[in-house]
């Protein structure tokens, strides 16, 4: 019993690293995908787009890991890879979106899911791209 918990233990902070570690990378994406500092225009600036679009990615990355765990095997090293592969996968596959967006929308679709001036519509379909190519990911995985 005491080694099963541990074991299971184990997995689950090898499996949380993974998912830390794909959404850190989501981070990124939104932070190379749009101008200026993220951090800053989310937690001083309170700019409302940049933290949707950042909450629909990591949601987005969040749905891909907690499918991949949920379908892999008990093999724990077979699992954690197959988590990180379909995790890049969906981030990739996310920020494709986001640039084929950007090429059939008018302006730098970036930079206007940032403007400080109000919540544009393009952050809601940032958002629900994001969540739409995730789900698209994890159903194939299952």
């Amino acid at each position: 019993m005491i080694n099963d918990i541990l074991q299971e233990s184990g997995a689950a902070l090898a499996y949380g690293a993974v998912g830390i570690a794909l959404m850190a990378l989501g981070y990124l994406v939104v932070e190379v995908t749009t101008p200026g500092h993220l951090g800053h225009q989310i937690w001083t600036d309170r700019n409302r787009g940049a933290a949707l679009v950042l909450a629909a990615k990591l949601l987005g990355v969040g749905a891909i890991v907690t499918t991949a765990i949920a379908s892999s095997e008990d093999r724990l090293a077979e699992g954690i890879l197959s988590t990180a592969v379909y995790g890049l996968l969906g981030i990739i596959l996310m920020t494709i979106a986001f640039y084929a967006l950007d090429l059939l929308t008018p302006g730098k679709l970036g930079a206007t899911v940032v403007d400080p001036r109000d919540l544009h519509p393009a952050c809601w379909v940032v958002a629900a791209s994001d969540l739409a190519t995730a789900a698209i990911v994890a159903a194939a995985i299952s």
